[in-house]
């Protein structure tokens, strides 16, 4: 059920990085890479299952909203992600 806006103390312009300001133009991020630095986290922070839930619920979004600005690489095996890098 929505809630009210008057129940909340602050509200926050949606603002997000953009590929440029996120991403080094030589990587590729996992989708759980990418969601950490979303969040101002270095990639490689160590995250309980619950918090790394949560935040791919920012990172999906994202990764969808910029897809005319990334490049997609298929995983290296059958048990890693695939990755997301910039568009050069």
């Amino acid at each position: 059920m929505p809630i009210p806006k008057s129940e909340f103390d602050q509200l926050h312009p949606c603002d997000f990085y953009t590929p440029e300001e996120l991403l080094e133009a030589d990587r590729m991020y996992t989708v759980y890479e990418i969601a950490r630095l979303l969040q101002g986290l270095e990639p490689e922070a160590e995250l309980d299952r619950e918090t790394e839930d949560i935040l791919l619920d920012w990172a999906i979004p994202w990764i969808m909203n910029n897809a005319d600005y990334l490049v997609v690489a298929e995983p290296r095996s059958e048990d890693e992600p695939g990755y997301y890098g910039r568009e050069s």
